[in-house]
């Protein structure tokens, strides 16, 4: 999957011009270029869990494009309120971390939890009945 991972240094718009190329070249090969990369959860900007890469990126570029903890806003003029507004983004990030957090303790939970259902359903099977022994064959002649 070398291409992929140059596909994804490049970021979604390598995947958009690869599909749209796919489709030019011959439509089912892009057809299936758009179903890998919609599948893979490369067109979204979450994939299915959590946060995905792409948007944590986001995140961080507007991070560090606004020095850090958003200390880049320009000053209001009034130093109360810039010190109220650095503290509430500053408790929105943390509760943004707890909450990531909170989320990959919950997935952690259902998948030991679904787990311990399969196991418990495994031991508590009834074991298999073993063949029945092929009878003897009956003498005829004994009476």
């Amino acid at each position: 999957m070398e291409l992929a991972q140059k596909l994804d240094s490049y970021g979604k718009p390598a995947w958009i011009a690869l599909t749209v190329l796919g489709f030019m070249a011959w439509w089912p090969l892009g057809l299936a270029i758009l179903a890998f990369s919609i599948g893979s959860g490369r067109m979204f900007c979450g994939k299915r869990r959590g946060f995905g890469r792409w948007q944590e990126e986001g995140a961080e570029a507007v991070r560090n494009a606004f020095g850090g903890r958003f200390r880049g806003f320009p000053s209001s003029g009034n130093r109360a309120f810039d010190e109220y507004r650095e503290e509430t983004l500053r408790r929105l990030e943390d509760e943004q971390q707890e909450f990531k957090g909170f989320l990959d303790r919950l997935r952690q939970a259902k998948d030991k939890a679904e787990f311990d259902q399969f196991m418990a359903d495994r031991r508590n099977r009834p074991a298999p009945s073993p063949a029945p022994a092929p009878e003897q064959p009956q003498d005829w002649k004994q009476n």
